[in-house]
């Protein structure tokens, strides 16, 4: 009983270990295949995290696939060598030209590790491959260079294949490629090859070439697969935020490019450029920036697009460009032609290559400027994006880089623009900069420069301020505000204040102090121009003369101190003085067109018209295209050789005018490339295109360069040019042409030289503004005081009557300006012609071409010529002062008194200083026989310009025919004194510009 319950038991035991084992068996499939999956998502995660750069993550990887039923010790050695040795790489980079040596304690311990990977064997063929590649880095890292080429030929990196390989995999080949340019490059060639190079044989350089071919190639491979690594691998990332949760961990920033991928990308158009290859080099900068663009390469892609733009303006023309679609010329002019033979072209391919952006609305640059301007855009904006503004510590230096980078591209955008006459573009790239350029002078100091250079005085001289706060030491910044202020703005005081800053700076200013003194000097002159007493005016010529003094005691070789000094003698009607120290300016700077203006009006002031008509032919022989030399010359050709050949004259203005500017085509005056833009870049001679003989020696000093470019114009068509260049050969047949009613007065400021203004408002229906009110009549004039000084007795006895009148006529000017800017303005928004095109400069030099021809046909007695012509000059500015003057003018050479007084009374409207419309209308009043109100319009017109002898002539007529026969004879003596020195045009026409 016994021995059976045994045996029962013993069968029982039996069958339950047959029913374990069965059951074992039948679960090993499932645990392997459970073992099978859990081990494919943990090489995945691996896969994951070397394709990212997740190297902390790896160990811990490892230790789980170690301990699982599939482990891999050699796979692991493998893991754990790559994770540190790139940690190592990561907590020391490399630096640029230099590489660490000599063993490392953690390089040891990788040594260890993929030796160990290596020798047992156990590896497949992608992972053995990968541990070779490993293995050569490492030596590298080491200074093994002869070691780690070893290793790539072993590898054979041409073999591998780009088409399905993991996204590590293809850092790792990248990463290969430049190791392996790198270590060619480090390492010499062979013994044989040197000897044969010592030689010079063609075997030396043929191998020398192979050589220099095979590290190019290395280079541009690792780049090209480096791009592809980077596609991918944000790919990857994108996707996997998609599919996953999201959680704390790595974004796209994350991903560096690393030493030796930066390389590759970097180091294949250096050597281009080395070897003088720049058609390669440009090439290869262009295959770079087609490539689809990722985060990772957005700094570098900044960096390429700046050097090529840098390249494309320096180094290369509009002959030598072709566009980024064509492929290169075999031979350039850009290449060293000493290694013409040894051009390197590309000549692998590679199975996959980084995806390049294609489609059919993309826009190609069609020349180098186009290409370079658009490459520095996209680095602007990028600069702007990525601008450091934080303040904090933490962040200075990344601020500075920042800053560095920005300025270089804004450097480059200035050479751009200013090629192209963009300045107006370019000053609105700087205000963009301004947000990071907090106490960065240079930024401001090129703001400043740009603002200048696009018509913008005012903001500038703002922001020059700002640079003067900066670089308080520096007297050029003031200079420039100087210029601004007594040029285009007409500040005068703000002028002498940053005048002062330079002359209170002493010695620290040096040569600068001179200009100093002549800008201040300049800022007298023109404040005694504009004064209104006789006593203000002397006060500031004194003043005006002892800074030129002064000037040109510091700077004795300065032509400029010595003309400027000349040019306010004249003013001041000292001729002989005058013409010494202009003749000095001659002697230090023959050739300056100024001086030799002054010189012939000079002349003219001492009555040598022909010897004056010789300088200006002599200065026009140097300048033919100074249109105020050709003013001159009409002027001094019809009192010398006669009207036909002032109309001539004429003639070949409009001819110079029309090839000049080159309007014809409205659309082309907006381009920076055209004529007018770079004219209008250059600044030759606009600042300085006056009206001289139809305006005041006052006005005349304003600048017409402050007008804006952008208002409105209605250019005058090509056939009306050349009809009235045909038509001045033949005077007398020139066409007639009604005059058509006067219907405003509309202007510009009176401290304009030659004011033209938009289109007229239609002729109101109640005319409630003009003509204006009479002025009351002056009272009785006192005896004459019997004086020594004619000139001052007369000029104090006018003053005097003056000072009892109304107000002053300079408050006037001013209050009919700001009616005229306001009429103006609804003139502007009425008006049905075309809009006129581009800047206001070249209709002004026009519209003064037509007002002198006209002027001309004026003095033959031909008032249906100088019709037409005053015709075409108001089709461009209607209701300019000078437009209706001319228009006096010709009503009183037809005899018709009562419209001529109408257009000068419109005229003063517009100007009220305007001495040559108030000296005919004070004649028209005398012959009507309105003496008082024609004494009190000749008094104010001496007022305003006390050098004018025909108006003292005018005043002395009219004080005769009053009874005022000592007042007359003092009027009469004093217009004779100052008819012996008049010049043929006021001294004044000449700009006074620093």
């Amino acid at each position: 009983m016994k021995v059976a319950t045994g045996s029962c038991i013993s069968r029982t035991r039996q069958c339950e270990g047959s029913f374990l084992c069965s059951v074992l068996v039948q679960l090993s499939p499932l645990t392997k295949m459970t073992a099978r999956k859990s081990g494919s998502r943990l090489e995945t995660e691996i896969e994951r995290c070397r394709s990212e750069g997740q190297w902390d993550k790896i160990p811990e990887l490892v230790r789980q696939l170690s301990a699982k039923l599939i482990s891999n010790d050699d796979l692991g050695e493998l893991l754990l060598g790559e994770c540190k040795l790139q940690t190592y790489l990561k907590e020391n980079p490399i630096k640029q030209g230099a590489s660490p040596r000599g063993p490392r304690p953690k390089l040891v311990e990788v040594r260890k590790h993929l030796t160990a990977a290596l020798d047992r064997g156990n590896l497949k063929a992608d992972y053995l491959q990968e541990a070779s590649l490993l293995m050569a880095k490492l030596c590298y890292v080491e200074g093994e260079y002869r070691d780690a080429l070893g290793h790539y030929n072993k590898v054979n990196l041409d073999d591998m294949q780009l088409v399905g390989a993991p996204v590590y995999k293809l850092s790792m080949i990248a990463e290969a490629y430049a190791t392996k340019g790198l270590c060619l490059e480090k390492v010499p060639a062979a013994s044989p090859s040197l000897s044969n190079k010592n030689t010079g044989s063609p075997a030396s350089n043929r191998s020398t070439t192979d050589r220099e071919q095979e590290i190019i190639n290395c280079y541009e491979k690792s780049g090209d697969i480096a791009l592809l690594y980077l596609q991918e691998a944000e790919k990857a990332l994108s996707a996997g935020m998609q599919n996953r949760s999201p959680k704390p961990g790595p974004t796209a920033q994350d991903l560096e490019l690393g030493y030796f991928l930066e390389t590759g990308l970097q180091r294949a158009h250096v050597i281009h450029f080395k070897n003088g290859n720049l058609t390669r080099g440009v090439g290869r900068f262009r295959e770079i920036l087609r490539a689809v663009e990722n985060r990772t390469t957005q700094s570098l892609r900044m960096t390429i697009a700046r050097q090529l733009a840098e390249i494309l303006l320096r180094g290369m023309c509009e002959q030598s460009y072709w566009s980024p679609l064509e492929d290169p010329p075999t031979v350039s002019p850009l290449d060293d032609p000493t290694r013409q033979g040894h051009t390197h072209s590309k000549n692998y391919s590679l199975s996959r290559r980084p995806r390049v952006y294609s489609g059919e609305n993309l826009f190609c640059p069609q020349e180098n400027t186009e290409e370079a301007l658009l490459l520095l855009l996209i680095s602007e904006s990028m600069a702007n994006r990525d601008a450091v503004l934080s303040r904090i510590p933490e962040h200075n230096n990344d601020r500075i880089i920042s800053l560095q980078s920005a300025s270089v591209v804004y450097d480059l955008l200035t050479i751009a623009l200013g090629r192209r006459g963009q300045y107006e573009m370019l000053s609105e790239c700087l205000e963009r900069a301004m947000k990071f350029a907090f106490e960065e002078f240079h930024l401001w100091y090129q703001l400043a420069l740009s603002l200048m250079a696009a018509g913008k005085s005012a903001r500038a001289v703002k922001v020059l301020k700002e640079c003067i706060r900066l670089k308080p030491d520096d007297p050029t910044i003031p200079l420039l505000a100087v210029k601004l202020c007594i040029g285009p703005l007409h500040w005068l005081d703000e002028g002498e204040c940053f005048a002062k800053m330079v002359i209170d700076m002493g010695e620290k200013a040096a040569e600068f102090r001179a200009k100093g003194y002549l800008a201040i000097g300049l800022v007298y002159s023109l404040k005694a121009t504009d004064a209104s007493l006789r006593s203000t005016q002397e006060e500031y010529q004194r003043k005006a003369l002892g800074a030129f003094q002064r000037a040109q005691s510091l700077s004795p070789t300065d032509h400029l101190a010595a003309f400027y000094l000349a040019l306010q003698l004249a003013v001041s009607r000292q001729i002989p003085e005058a013409l010494g120290y202009v003749r000095q300016a001659l002697q230090l700077q023959g050739d300056d067109v100024h001086s030799l203006h002054l010189l012939a009006l000079l002349l003219s002031a001492q009555k040598h018209y022909h010897d004056a008509l010789n300088i200006i032919e002599m200065a026009l022989s140097e300048y033919p295209e100074n249109f105020n030399l050709l003013y001159t010359k009409v002027k001094l050709e019809s009192m010398c050789r006669g009207p036909e050949e002032a109309l001539l004259t004429c003639k070949h203005m409009l001819q110079i005018w029309k090839s000049f500017y080159n309007l014809t085509n409205p659309s082309d005056s907006g381009r920076g490339s055209s004529l007018l833009d770079r004219a209008i870049a250059d600044r030759r001679q606009l600042n300085a295109m006056t009206l001289p003989d139809f305006s005041d020696p006052e006005t005349v000093s304003g600048s017409s360069s402050s007008h804006s470019g952008s208002e409105l114009l209605t250019p005058t068509s090509s056939s009306t040019i050349s009809t009235f260049s045909s038509q001045l050969s033949s005077p007398l047949s020139f066409p007639s042409s009604p005059l058509s009613s006067p219907s405003s007065f509309l202007s510009s400021p009176s401290s304009s030289v030659f004011i033209l203004q938009p289109p007229p408002l239609p002729p109101p229906k109640n005319p409630s503004f003009f003509p204006p009110p009479p002025l009351p009549p002056p009272p009785p004039p006192p005896p004459p005081v019997p004086t020594k000084t004619r000139t001052h007795s007369f000029c104090s006895h006018v003053t005097l009557r003056q000072l009892s009148s109304n107000c002053s006529v300079h408050a006037t000017s001013i209050a009919a300006s700001r009616v005229e800017q306001a009429l103006s303005e609804v003139a502007s928004s009425l008006q049905s012609s075309a809009p006129k095109q581009g800047p206001l400069h070249p209709w002004m030099t026009l519209a003064q071409i037509w007002l002198h021809a006209a002027e001309v046909y004026t003095g033959m007695s031909k008032p249906a010529e100088a019709s037409a012509c005053t015709q075409e000059a108001a089709n461009l500015f209607p209701t300019s002062h000078n437009v209706l003057y001319m228009r006096g003018q010709i009503a009183e050479l037809r005899g018709n008194m009562d419209e001529a007084k109408r257009w000068y009374e419109e005229a003063l409207s517009i100007n009220p200083t305007h001495v040559k419309t108030m000296q005919r209308l004070g004649l028209i009043l005398h012959q009507l026989q309105r003496y008082s109100l024609s004494e009190k319009v000749l008094r104010d017109a001496v007022q305003v310009n006390s050098t004018a002898h025909d108006v003292w002539n005018s005043l002395g007529e009219v004080l005769q025919a009053q009874g005022n026969a000592a007042a007359a004879t003092e009027c009469f003596l004093t217009a004779l004194e100052l008819e012996a020195s008049s010049p043929i045009l006021p001294f004044t026409i000449i700009p006074r510009a620093l």
